[in-house]
């Protein structure tokens, strides 16, 4: 919407030219294309930090998705993801109780608020990958 239009004398001519739309209507154009963009990604649960994308969802064994249960009873379901960005992950790689067989596994923390995301699985001679708890995540619907 154009909310005012200049007019310049050029010589004998008179311009009519449009005004770009006033500042505040700029401001909530870009908050609805930054909205529309997070809605776009999967974010953290905890403080809302970029995590990864819908498109970095891979199969693992078959599923994208899978239930599992630690060795002190707690079930998690997890996704599995190519890439996760916005993790980063501690401690040594650890190959005990690993639910993806012939793979080590080290916790994966949210980058910005460190909260336990899941882990990130690595193998020899095999791609990494994220098994991310979907609990944790915010995904786009």
């Amino acid at each position: 919407m154009i909310n005012q239009i200049a007019e310049i004398i050029d010589g004998q001519h008179l311009l009519r030219i449009p005004l770009p739309e006033r500042h505040e209507e700029q401001l909530v154009q870009e908050e609805d294309e930054e909205k529309k963009e997070e809605e776009k990604h999967i974010l953290c649960a905890q403080c809302r930090a970029v995590i990864t994308s819908p498109h970095e969802r891979i199969e693992v064994q078959g599923a994208q998705e899978h239930t599992f249960f630690n060795p002190y009873g707690i079930i998690f379901q997890i996704g599995c993801f190519r890439q996760a960005r916005g993790c980063g992950y501690q401690g040594s790689a650890i190959s005990e109780f690993s639910w993806f067989p012939g793979y080590s596994w080290r916790i994966a923390l949210c980058s910005a608020c460190l909260t336990h995301l899941g882990w990130l699985y690595s193998a020899p001679e095999k791609e990494s990958f994220y098994g991310l708890i979907l609990d944790h995540l915010i995904q786009p619907e």
